[in-house]
């Protein structure tokens, strides 16, 4: 068995160890174990294939060169993902698109005081009707979110796409959670408008799921007005 296979089952601390220790096949295996991941991840930015794989590739040597500053006690994807949307984001700047200022900064114009519970609320779903065939729900998410600024399309990425927990995002952007879920709350909404901007058919659907929805609220408080009705007769002497 070769040294790389031995590293197949290792944990990626074991990893992050073993290749500070000098063996360079540790380092192979974690590129294997996340390239997928920071693939699917870069994206969501830019779908020129070139620009793609030099962002990944930068993402991964600028890990390697930075390995000894990574702490233990945090995960190594969310300090990896941290390195990636900060290539990302020098990217978008060597563009001439400034991923924050240039943007509305919910920390900058002022805080909502909207909590995790609203932000559930207002949740969208990146998956806009699953009746349609996933190549095109993922054609829609993709054209929607071009149309965002990076502030909002990052969070929304690491959330939605990524599936990332709020600390994580907090850690990987490191923001505060509070900041997180105020982000999330306004690229939640952009998103809804935009997607109703750039695909209006999906206003019909959305009109259908509010009268379905306000039908079963109207049905559950006629049945719960008729069983108190019921006990009230049965409680009379």
């Amino acid at each position: 068995m070769s040294s790389h296979d031995a590293y197949q089952t290792a944990d990626d601390s074991q990893l992050v160890s073993a290749t500070l220790e000098g063996h360079a096949e540790a380092f192979e295996v974690l590129v294997e174990r996340y390239q997928r991941r920071l693939f699917g991840l870069v994206r969501n930015y830019t779908r020129n294939a070139a620009e793609v794989e030099d962002i990944v590739q930068d993402t991964f040597l600028k890990a390697f060169s930075r390995l000894e500053t990574f702490q233990q006690s945090s995960a190594f994807y969310t300090w990896l993902y941290r390195i990636g949307v900060n290539t990302i984001l020098d990217v978008m700047k060597r563009r001439g698109r400034n991923p924050v200022t240039a943007v509305e900064d919910p920390e900058l114009v002022g805080r909502t005081g909207t909590g995790a519970s609203d932000a559930t609320q207002e949740r969208l779903s990146i998956r806009p009707d699953a009746r349609l065939e996933r190549e095109e729900v993922g054609e829609i998410t993709r054209s929607v979110m071009d149309e965002l600024p990076e502030i909002f399309r990052t969070v929304l990425v690491m959330r939605e796409l990524e599936q990332m927990a709020y600390q994580d995002i907090a850690d990987t952007l490191e923001i505060s959670i509070g900041t997180v879920e105020s982000r999330l709350f306004r690229a939640r909404a952009r998103f809804k408008q935009k997607l109703l901007q750039l695909h209006p058919e999906f206003a019909a659907g959305q009109e259908a799921e509010a009268r379905e929805s306000t039908r079963a609220d109207r049905q559950r408080r006629n049945s719960a007005k008729q069983a108190d009705q019921k006990g009230a007769r049965k409680a009379k002497p």
